[in-house]
């Protein structure tokens, strides 16, 4: 049985957001305590996220976050969610005042703690410093 030519191109369409969802999805986790620790024990850049569906300045940074990591496929660091509705213990942990939080470690070493920012040049410079870091106490 053979598909029509609209039938294959919205299968196409749906298989390739999978991919791209997969793909992007694969640069994100929730947050675990466990994870959270074998991460900075290895040595390895986290990128603590609090974040909420609901807020605008978030998808900002998932979208500066996507785009760094598109411009910079050999910066490697890992993004660990921690659901600020969902995670209060974590939230307080961090300290983060609100959602938007992001919160950097170069291996066990705290580097970076932002509200709010969604500003390419900045979110990069930080992430560039921590890799930087990590790279230095790994070599």
């Amino acid at each position: 049985m053979s598909l029509s030519p609209i039938k294959q191109l919205f299968t196409l369409l749906a298989l390739t957001f999978c991919l791209v969802s997969t793909a992007n999805a694969a640069n994100k986790e929730p947050f675990t305590e466990e994870r959270f620790n074998e991460l900075r024990a290895a040595g390895e850049v986290v990128l603590v996220d609090v974040f909420a569906d609901w807020c605008p300045t978030c998808a900002k940074q998932q979208k500066v976050l996507q785009e760094y990591r598109e411009n910079n496929p050999d910066k490697k660091f890992h993004v660990l969610i921690v659901d600020f509705d969902a995670d209060k213990e974590w939230v307080r942990h961090f300290r983060a005042p609100r959602q938007s939080t992001l919160v950097l470690f170069a291996g066990d070493k705290q580097t970076w703690f932002s509200v709010a920012e969604t500003r390419m040049d900045v979110i990069a410079d930080k992430i560039d410093q921590a890799v930087a870091q990590a790279n230095k106490g790994n070599s």
